[in-house]
């Protein structure tokens, strides 16, 4: 099969969809791979040690557009890339199309096959292709938020860490999923008071039972919010509903209850965020002020931590790229029904029933699709 790997073009995203070592992998088993020039130069993969590994290095996107059949990104194709897209592509890649009825139209109308690494799935359910950035974005969510804390960000000049007699930071983190737990890590290993919340006892149980009277957990509802809220100096928004937009938790009213200079971390914004108040920001301008309240909503924050962001997405990820090139898309897709679980886009319809529900259109089975 011929696969591509064009340059990502979205504000300072360094990643890359294949390393080296992947490619080498997939040329071993003889196919074909075409990557853009420069594509992972900025993480210290470059274009000779692509070539040393078999690869075809190409000047342009659209000459890896035109000469591959499966297109492996890391994000979202941006504007540019739409008309690049064809009928005969696969793309293998975050979607995130559920808050954006922009992109999944203009997606639909190339009539390109999408395979959403945010929504395969495992035996146990679990999303194994998102874990890995989730795991990232967790920990760099605390990172991120201890220096927006800081008064030169706007924040309210509070130490997570706190100080001989003075009190440590205090941090909610409301979700205790993947970015959740890995955010708790992180904040409690900086010396912060930590609250989680989740409306799940047993993965509540599980982290009272591992850090025991270190941290506070709390089942989450609109009262516990109202409480947690006014006390926080750092919220972290870790809330996931697989391939759905995210539920708005975090209101506006919040806002005026809470501290003046308390940052919020919004790691759900990538599916829409769940604070109301919150809207994507970049790398190179990270947060704004709303009613008082820092945020920061980095829609690529593992996108700050490329090179080990990129290999830990490679790990998980090519074992997939290898069945898709080795069986070709279909059979790969009828074979594994977690990897279908993946398909949002095939023959120019919609296949994600969350995608469909948070958009409020329509949607075709993915097994009508493909004939199961």
């Amino acid at each position: 099969m011929r696969i591509g790997v064009p340059k990502e073009i979205k504000n300072h995203e360094y990643r890359v969809g294949l390393t080296p070592d992947s490619v080498r992998e997939l040329v071993h088993r003889g196919h074909e791979v075409w990557v853009q020039q420069n594509a992972g130069a900025a993480i210290g993969f470059s274009d000779d040690d692509y070539l040393s590994c078999g690869a075809m290095v190409v000047d342009a996107a659209a000459e890896v557009f035109d000469n591959a059949e499966l297109i492996v990104k890391v994000k979202e194709p941006q504007p540019e890339e739409i008309s690049l897209i064809s009928a005969e592509h696969t793309l293998f890649t975050y979607l995130h199309l559920a808050p954006d009825p922009a992109l999944t139209q203009a997606l639909i109308a190339t009539g390109a096959t999408g395979i959403a690494y945010e929504t395969v799935t495992d035996k146990a359910g679990r999303l194994p292709l998102l874990a890995p950035m989730s795991e990232i974005a967790g920990r760099i969510a605390v990172q991120a938020g201890a220096r927006s804390l800081e008064m030169e960000a706007g924040g309210r000049g509070v130490l997570l860490a706190g100080a001989p007699g003075v009190p440590a930071g205090e941090v909610v983190i409301i979700g205790a999923g993947v970015v959740g737990r890995n955010a708790l890590a992180i904040a409690v290993g900086m010396g912060a008071q930590v609250t989680v919340l989740d409306t799940s006892m047993q993965a509540l149980r599980e982290l009272d039972q591992h850090y025991g009277n270190r941290i506070q957990t709390r089942f989450s509802t609109r009262t516990v919010l109202d409480e947690c809220l006014p006390k926080a100096d750092l919220v972290i928004g870790a809330v996931l509903i697989p391939g759905a937009a995210a539920p708005k938790l975090v209101l506006r009213t919040h806002l005026e209850s809470m501290k003046r200079g308390a940052v919020i971390v919004d790691v759900a914004i990538d599916q829409g965020g769940c604070v109301e108040s919150a809207r994507p920001t970049t790398h190179s301008n990270p947060t704004y002020v709303d009613s008082g309240v820092v945020h920061y909503c980095v829609a690529n924050m593992p996108g700050a931590v490329a090179r080990t962001a990129t290999q830990a997405l490679n790990n998980a990820t090519l074992p997939f790229v290898l069945a898709l090139a080795g069986k070709g898309v279909e059979q790969a897709l009828r074979d594994d029904p977690y990897l279908r679980m993946g398909l949002n886009l095939c023959q120019g319809a919609l296949t994600s029933a969350e995608v469909a529900a948070s958009q409020g259109v329509e949607y075709v089975q993915r097994e009508t699709l493909l004939g199961l």
